[in-house]
């Protein structure tokens, strides 16, 4: 049986999760699992609060993609996702899956360990699929996938490390960005932008 032990120096691959609540409705979040390669295995750790944690715990099933739409994983981080996200139907039992990923891995829940906030959940591949061929590497979506990751951390790290880590991102979307890295970054210096303001307004409320 599969442990987290098993994922030890496994390296961490970004992508999306799909789940299924109890009334059918599928959730799209960003997730980075531990896997092995080729894909079989996968350690998720989403935190007790979120609706994919609800979503496994219950169902004990759900969708992993690879995919190089960084525009599509900086919305579902800030919780912007338009509606209408395109989906299809994936593995029977399994819920929808993103219609357009390079990968998918339908997986089932073996353990899972949620004896901290953050939760560590083994899951066994049980079915993939191809897509479509990957872009290729890209300097621009990755400063905009760590952008986004430095997004849902704002509570967790110092404002300014953000602020100068989001300058160094913006000169590599400035030189090599095409228009849907420019659009995602936009979003996530808005989020940034409206948060700082949340929080001052906040300090001085406290006063």
């Amino acid at each position: 049986m599969l442990t987290v032990d098993d994922f030890h120096g496994l390296p961490l691959i970004e992508g999306i999760v799909t789940t299924s609540g109890a009334g059918g409705a599928t959730n799209i979040a960003p997730m980075g699992p531990r896997v092995d390669w080729p894909t079989t295995k996968l350690l998720l750790r989403p935190y007790q609060s979120s609706t994919t944690y609800e979503n496994l715990r219950r169902s004990g099933r759900g969708i992993f993609h690879v995919t190089d739409d960084v525009l599509l994983i900086a919305r579902a981080a800030i919780d912007r996702l338009p509606a209408g996200t395109p989906l299809a139907a994936g593995p029977e039992g399994y819920g929808e899956r993103l219609a357009d990923a390079v990968r998918w891995y339908a997986f089932d829940v073996v353990s899972i360990d949620d004896s901290q906030d953050r939760t560590e959940i083994v899951c066994q591949v049980a079915h993939q699929g191809h897509v479509r061929d990957f872009f290729g590497f890209h300097r621009a979506r990755h400063a905009v996938l760590e952008a986004a990751i430095l997004a849902t951390r704002l509570h967790l790290l110092p404002i300014e490390s953000v602020l100068d880590q989001y300058a160094d991102y913006a000169e590599i979307i400035d030189k090599t960005a095409g228009p849907d890295e420019r659009i995602a970054f936009a979003e996530l210096q808005q989020f940034i932008s409206n948060q700082l303001g949340e929080a001052e307004t906040k300090t001085v409320a406290g006063r």
